[in-house]
């Protein structure tokens, strides 16, 4: 099973911010220094990571500054098209609301979400690892606490879904 980091093939999807931090996401051109393929980068020309890609560019752009203890969230149908069962979802949003809990961001409100890194770890399995910040919810601690996860998605009939965990 190979991880691969597809740095360049982000920049071939695209370039910006979506209102949270997920570069390489949007419709501006990325600047900067153009990747050096020669250290294990690939360039993603596949029609099925690329739809990969823009279907977690839709996911995650919805994540940021929405709280996940709340019942319009909860009922956001946007959210819930991702997933490929209503138990499925439910099991994701309960594992994202405790972890929030867990980590004291307060309200479970996320204010940015960057995606650190894409892994295909297989035909038609990836993994997506983002980091969370929201403020600190515990007493006498201003400032800031993050959360990172690792969330798994799958292609079944075409289709990129998110398989969460069991709690």
């Amino acid at each position: 099973m190979t991880r691969v980091i597809l740095v360049a093939a982000l920049l071939w999807v695209g370039g910006g911010t979506v209102g949270c931090a997920l570069w390489p996401f949007g419709a501006e051109q990325a600047t900067g220094p153009a990747p050096d393929l020669d250290h294990g980068l690939v360039v993603a020309e596949d029609a099925s990571v690329v739809s990969f890609f823009e279907r977690a560019q839709d996911f995650y752009g919805q994540l940021a500054q929405r709280r996940f203890n709340d019942i319009t969230t909860y009922r956001d149908e946007r959210l819930r098209d991702f997933f490929r069962s209503e138990g499925a979802f439910s099991d994701y949003y309960a594992g994202l609301a405790q972890a929030l809990t867990e980590a004291h961001f307060e309200r479970n409100l996320p204010l940015s979400l960057d995606v650190v890194e894409f892994r295909l770890e297989g035909p038609g399995e990836a993994e997506v690892v983002t980091r969370l910040v929201g403020d600190d919810a515990q007493p006498l601690r201003p400032g800031t606490t993050e959360l990172e996860r690792v969330d798994r998605w799958e292609r079944l009939q075409g289709t990129w879904w998110i398989i969460p965990g069991k709690l």
